[in-house]
């Protein structure tokens, strides 16, 4: 089967990549915020209702690694992908039953808010700003390389001078959603985003499965059979087989994305558009449900690209499969495609180019937000609301454009490094840092200046040693080998320490600072955990 696309597809999708950066620009020029008020363009006054707010929490959280790179690994190692993906959809429910309510409760406008709610502070509002760009920045550059690759691979051109061009337009334009959109505007190409990538795959899934009598055994022994490793397709550790302790990696690897990917500072932002903590509740449900069906939309596409293209083929295309779900999505027409399926394909790939820029815009914006608001506007007493929103806006381009400019230079590398670096990230100093916030009544300012640097610290120092960066041919630096730490990822180290940290941190405070924290923590416990009428801060 041949993995190019037609004239006609290719013509399309440039129309439709065209007509949706038009529309979502319109769109966020339309409902950006039009008055100098920070609760509008923070949290949009918590105007959407509980099922667009969910759509916008579930289209920040799938972003093109999840569709691209999570589709790529079930394409390749079946079982360990299908694992990976009802990880990623563990992480949104813990996140809803866990953290949701009491951070919608404790924060405001950004993740400095709710972890500074009891120990108020520049310090910490800083590190939290600092955790927050060095956690979102890699996700970035992912999205960013990703836009030149996906448009070469649709449009069928290999220049790097048009791929590069692509990444800085792109990236302008996610500049623009951020700065002139602000949450709401946001929040509707989020939702756009949402409703074309489920309907899409949806149809996609149907279409797979009817080449199989809907039997999703057929599918799945369809799959092992055209994989080239037979039965070890459908069993565990296919992914992790060549390292050392292929199981231990397994599962370091899936606790790294159940802990890390919900606590991502461009997914909790969301938390605080919700008018009460009942709307949290219901988002939050439309949230999961939407990803939950994603998981099952991505399992079956993935299945299908290896039972009807074959993992030697996608392999070939692209080693890390990122171009499985477009190439599964291709393969379910079959040999002769009419207009309408040429129609549906293209809305497939407008969905994948929407879903680039929608992630890269919803980082982008939390990451500006948190420089205005924790960073600038924490060292003046009395910010006016219009200086503020200046400084946020400002921020993007300042965020965006190093961002655009370090993606045009690693976009022709393994760029799965950066992704676990996120979520490594999320897993071993934000997810700490936030359980303790708002659980533990003794946890003191130190000590979260600890969890925060500590398990920072420990995730930098590890990546470069972990065999995604080198020592294999599909790592980012395949001609090196300084592989000292024979993992996938830092979590096995990295996730302890953080919260090892915290607890040091908070002994090394001393009883009398932590009894100050407890009494400090107990007058405000019910708002935070119950949901009390949240006050202006």
């Amino acid at each position: 089967m041949t993995t190019e696309f037609s004239g006609n597809a290719q013509a399309m999708s440039l129309v439709g990549f065209s007509a949706v950066a038009t529309i979502t620009l319109l769109l966020c020029v339309m409902t950006g915020p039009d008055r100098d008020d920070l609760d509008e363009f923070y949290t949009g006054y918590g105007s959407l209702s509980p099922m667009r707010n969910g759509l916008a929490i579930a289209g920040d959280y799938i972003s093109a690694a999840t569709v691209l790179g999570t589709g790529g690994v079930i394409a390749l190692f079946g079982y360990d992908g299908t694992v990976l993906a009802l990880s990623t959809a563990l992480s949104l429910m813990l996140l809803m039953f866990l953290l949701a309510e009491p951070l919608r409760n404790a924060g405001r406008f950004t993740m400095g808010d709710a972890l500074t709610r009891r120990m108020p502070g520049r310090g910490a509002r800083i590190a939290a700003c600092a955790v927050t760009l060095a956690a979102l920045v890699p996700l970035m550059l992912v999205q960013l390389a990703g836009t030149g690759q996906l448009m070469a691979f649709i449009l069928g051109f290999s220049g790097e001078s048009l791929q590069t061009g692509c990444i800085i337009g792109v990236g302008a334009l996610m500049i623009s959603y951020a700065a002139i959109g602000g949450m709401k505007g946001t929040a509707l190409i989020q939702i756009l985003k949402m409703v074309m990538l489920l309907g899409s795959g949806i149809v996609v899934a149907v279409l797979i499965l009817n080449r199989f009598d809907w039997d999703p055994g057929a599918l799945f022994d369809a799959a092992a059979g055209n994989s080239g490793v037979g039965s070890a397709f459908l069993s565990s550790g296919l992914q992790f087989a060549g390292g050392p302790s292929p199981e231990l990696d397994m599962i370091t690897a899936q606790l790294t994305v159940v802990l890390g990917g919900g606590v991502l500072p461009h997914v909790t932002m969301r938390m605080y558009t919700a008018s009460s903590a009942r709307q949290v509740r219901r988002s939050m449900s439309w949230a999961v449900s939407g990803v939950a069906l994603f998981v099952l939309v991505i399992t079956v596409v993935g299945f299908g690209a290896t039972a009807l293209v074959g993992r030697a083929v996608i392999a070939q295309v692209d080693p890390r499969g990122n171009t499985a779900y477009l190439l599964g999505s291709k393969a379910a027409f079959g040999a002769d495609v009419s207009a309408a399926e040429t129609f549906l394909f293209t809305t497939v790939t407008t969905a994948v180019f929407l879903t680039l820029l929608a992630s890269v815009a919803g980082m982008i914006l939390a990451c500006a937000n948190s420089l205005a608001h924790d960073v600038f506007a924490a060292r003046v007493q009395e910010m006016s609301a219009r200086r503020e929103m200046t400084l946020a806006r400002l921020s993007a381009l300042a965020v965006g454009t190093p961002a655009i400019l370090l993606a045009t230079q690693v976009q022709h590398r393994s760029l799965q490094p950066l992704v676990t670096l996120s979520f490594c990230l999320g897993a071993s100093a934000i997810a700490p840092a936030l359980v303790y916030s708002l659980f533990w009544r003794r946890y003191t300012r130190t000590g979260l200046l600890s969890t925060l640097i500590g398990g920072s610290l420990a995730v930098l120092l590890l990546m470069p040693g972990t065999n995604l960066v080198s020592g294999s041919p599909v790592s980012a630096f395949p001609e090196a080998d300084f592989n000292w730490f024979p993992f996938t990822t830092t979590g096995l180290v990295s996730i302890p320490l953080g919260f090892a940290c915290g607890w040091l941190g908070t002994l090394a405070s001393g009883r009398r600072k932590s009894e100050e924290q407890r009494r400090q923590y107990e007058a405000v416990e019910g708002w935070i955990l119950a949901g009390a009428v949240r006050k202006n801060r």
